[in-house]
């Protein structure tokens, strides 16, 4: 019944097997991908006809199934809902180097999706499913110039891993995402802790060189097992070629819009030509067909230009920085705010400080965990100057958040050193180029304005590329346009002494070790000269918090002690929060940490924590009050809630007849401790003790 094909690769510690005939037969090209104990099925479809788009209509999903981990759901519905942001962020790391494999003259609806099916803790679905993908389109028939490999590639130090096992990320110093073909790097998405640009391109070179087995694999399976080919023309459509001829009447035009420096300017300019354009060829026109023709007249002229004069549109050489302005305590209410701005580029970026009860719960494949570093990246429709719908956070502000995210991650300090869940919400006011990495400067200035002692300043900065066969020009600092139009997007982030985050993009089939080089060469020096111009507003974390920040104290108590702090049914630790103002967290391990939003509520907090674990000392003094009295002595609350018992031959030096006629309830005496009963109840004493001066008499 099934006519099945299987290859197997060794691919660093586990083997690769690629299998399809026998799952999912419909689809167009669908492959089942096992990693040591992780298996993806990956399958690719297009439509039957064309879509009326003027774009290359393509969808990745990617989908983790909560039985690949033996778990089932959370939440009151017990079934996978929207995707979480790693499952998001995946399907970008699937669809950004496979988006430019396609033929320039396809476009029909094009849907890919994984779905994790077995998860063995060890080894990433996300790799597994970016080789999965490119498997399942090679076998497709449709038009993918692929196919192409990736892995991920751990630095401890010493030396480079090929896919290093989950358990061990954290043992490396970088965690490295690469993906490409036989030619060249497509994508590259990365943390690190701090290294230089040599060890870095290292990554990347070791990366491409452990896919090729991988590309191979691949090939070998599609020569078996692919379906016959979809007949795509390379020849234009007769109405390009018409267009051609008309928009080429406007060449002029264009270059001389190509000319304003102001961006707003240069947008009313273009529509104005396009819409002279639309007029001369009436109604009857393919809309997509001529936007298309407008759009390569367009990106002929800026690369050119930019190739032969080595200006770009506002003026700039290939290695200035647009002008810096950049401000701290922009919202004074703020616990830490700055206003970044890069030419056209605008980010207003908050810091908020909150407790341990602020963390987000995180609920993946492997398992729940908390994170107290969230960093929320918004993209109002108002900073491109257009009117848009505004909802929950698309592919794309989820993808920049997180490289935000990656470049601040790795200099934040310690929870044992600053235990509070930190919040950065970047709002781009303006954009043109590179608002991801106005968000990286932004972060840094507005989390030392709220006192959170990172280890150092960190910037960011857009590199792009314009390359026509053997003549190329990097770009620093690109524009929106240059972005557009070019062929890459070449993100890098860090402080003076090394990076941090490193996201590659290319739009041409692939970029030479060389191209990097240079790229991260001239990355460099303008990241050094981005964190000079930080430095005007602010060079180091301020010493203290703001007045209207959180409170925070850690210590570490008895374990035996949690159950007094928490008193029956929580009556004990709920009275604290409430008459106090604060928020106290308990764990296990007796690490108990208390939230206040002032000092004199914090004071009030540990006061009442102090008087339960604190214990009586042998030989001390207190003062204290009668609770109650009985024929054998009297009851005395001296140390938060413990009692203690004055026996009443201890009350006075002579007999006493009755405890009454010593102390009544209600009455503040000084009392000390004399010893402990066998079950640990304390045993104090009035008689040697001065009632007026706390004197100890013994003494």
């Amino acid at each position: 019944m099934f006519e099945v094909y299987r290859k197997e690769v060794k691919f660093g510690d586990s083997n690769l097997i690629f299998e399809t005939g026998k799952i999912a037969r419909q689809a167009d090209g669908a492959v089942l991908v096992t990693y040591g104990g992780t298996t993806v099925l990956c399958t690719a479809v297009a439509s039957k006809k064309d879509s009326d788009a003027d774009f290359f209509p393509l969808t990745v999903n990617y989908q983790e199934k909560a039985f690949a981990a033996g778990k089932i759901p959370g939440g009151f519905f017990k079934r996978e809902g929207r995707p979480s942001e790693k499952e998001t962020l995946v399907c970008r790391l699937i669809d950004r180097p496979i988006r430019p494999l396609f033929h320039k003259n396809f476009k029909r609806e094009t849907q890919i999706i994984a779905t994790v099916l077995e998860y063995d803790f060890e080894n990433d679905p996300d790799i597994v499913a970016i080789i999965g993908a490119s498997a399942a389109l090679t076998i497709s028939g449709l038009p993918f110039m692929g196919p192409l490999g990736a892995c991920r590639v751990g630095w401890n130090g010493k030396k480079y891993s090929l896919n290093p096992k989950v358990p061990e990320y954290k043992d490396q110093k970088l965690d490295l995402v690469v993906a490409g073909t036989n030619e060249g790097v497509l994508m590259v998405e990365s943390e690190a802790c701090e290294l230089n640009e040599k060890i870095m391109l290292g990554a990347v070179d070791f990366g491409h060189k452990e896919m090729k087995s991988v590309i191979k694999a691949i090939v070998e399976l599609a020569e078996v097992a692919a379906k016959e080919p979809i007949e795509i023309s390379d020849d234009e459509p007769v109405e390009e070629k018409n267009y051609v001829k008309l928009v080429k009447k406007f060449k002029d035009d264009f270059k001389n819009a190509y000319k304003i420096k102001e961006k707003s300017e240069r947008s009313n300019s273009l529509e104005n030509i396009k819409l002279k354009i639309f007029e001369e060829l009436g109604e009857d026109i393919d809309k997509n067909i001529l936007s298309s023709v407008i759009k390569n007249e367009e990106a002929n002229i800026v690369r050119s230009s930019i190739l032969k004069t080595k200006k770009r549109i506002d003026g700039r050489d290939n290695k200035t920085v647009r002008n810096i302005v950049a401000e701290v305590s922009t919202l004074p209410k703020a616990h830490g705010s700055a206003l970044f701005t890069r030419g056209e580029t605008q980010a207003l970026v908050v810091a908020t400080l909150g407790s341990s009860q602020d963390n987000q719960f995180i609920d993946g494949l492997d398992g729940d965990k908390k994170e107290h570093f969230l960093l929320h990246y918004n993209f109002p429709p108002y900073s491109v100057g257009e009117a848009g719908r505004v909802g929950t956070p698309g592919r794309r502000e989820i993808g920049h958040g997180k490289l935000a995210w990656r470049a601040i991650h790795p200099l934040l300090p310690s929870l044992d050193d600053f235990p509070y869940t930190i919040r950065i919400v970047s709002e781009i006011t303006e954009s043109n180029g590179s608002s991801s990495m106005a968000t990286v400067c932004g972060t840094s200035l507005a989390l030392m304005d709220a006192g959170v002692p990172i280890h150092k300043p960190i910037a960011g900065i857009a590199m792009g590329l314009i390359k026509e066969k053997d003549e190329y020009v990097v770009l620093s600092d690109i524009l929106g346009d240059e972005d557009h139009l070019g062929d890459m997007d070449f993100k890098v982030a860090g402080t003076k002494d090394g990076i941090t985050s490193l996201q590659m993009d290319i739009k041409i089939t692939s970029i030479t070790s060389n191209i990097m080089k240079i790229a991260l060469d001239q990355a460099l020096e303008g990241r050094k000269y981005i964190l000079s111009e930080m430095k005007k507003a602010i060079s180091k974390p301020r010493s203290s918090l703001a007045d209207n920040a959180p409170k925070i104290k850690i210590l570490k108590i008895k374990v035996e002690k949690i159950k007094e702090i928490i008193g029956p049914s929580g009556k004990v630790i709920k009275d604290i929060c409430e008459s106090t103002n604060s928020k106290i967290d308990i764990d296990d391990d007796g690490t108990l940490k208390v939230a206040s939003p002032n000092d004199e509520c914090l004071d009030a907090a540990m006061k009442r924590i102090n008087d339960i674990i604190v214990e009586p000392e042998l030989g001390k003094v207190y003062s204290g009050k009668v609770v109650k009295t009985v024929d054998f002595g009297a009851f005395v609350n001296f140390l938060g809630n413990r009692d203690g018992l004055v026996h009443i031959s201890e009350l006075q030096d002579q007999r006493t007849e009755k405890t009454t006629d010593i102390c009544k309830e209600g009455e503040l005496v000084k009392v000390k401790v004399i010893g402990f009963d066998d079950r640990g109840k304390v045993k104090l004493s009035m008689k040697r003790v001065d009632q007026e001066s706390g004197e100890d008499l013994e003494k």
